[in-house]
C-alpha cells in the first residue's frame, strides 16, 4: 500500500492508496480514450503558448511489472519534499 502524507501549518492527513487502486489508475491513464482526450483538452493551451507537444501513449505492459516489483520493497520512501512555507509531502511504500 502506498501512503501519501501531507502536512501543512493547519492540516495533517494521510491517504492510503492500495495497489489495486494504483493498478486501476494505470489502466485508465494508459487507455487510448484517455490519451486522445488529454491531447484534445490541452491542444488549445499548447497552441496559445506556441508549444508543439503531444502526450505520449503510456504502455501498461511496462508499468504493471514496476508496480509488482515495488510491492517487494515495502517501507521505502519514494518522495520526501519540504517547502519553505513548512508544507511537507511524503510518499512511502
Amino acid at each position: 500500500m502506498l501512503l501519501l502524507k501531507v502536512k501543512t501549518k493547519d492540516v495533517w492527513f494521510t491517504i492510503p492508496i492500495p495497489y489495486a487502486i494504483l493498478n486501476i489508475g494505470i489502466s485508465i491513464l494508459s487507455s487510448k480514450f484517455f490519451h486522445q482526450n488529454a491531447n484534445k483538452w490541452t491542444k488549445e493551451h499548447f497552441e496559445r503558448k506556441k508549444l508543439d507537444f503531444t502526450f505520449p501513449l503510456i504502455d501498461t505492459e511496462t508499468l504493471k511489472p514496476i508496480v509488482k516489483e515495488l510491492k517487494n520493497h515495502r517501507g521505502i520512501v519514494l518522495i520526501d519534499v519540504k517547502a519553505k512555507d513548512g508544507t511537507e509531502v511524503k510518499v512511502r511504500l
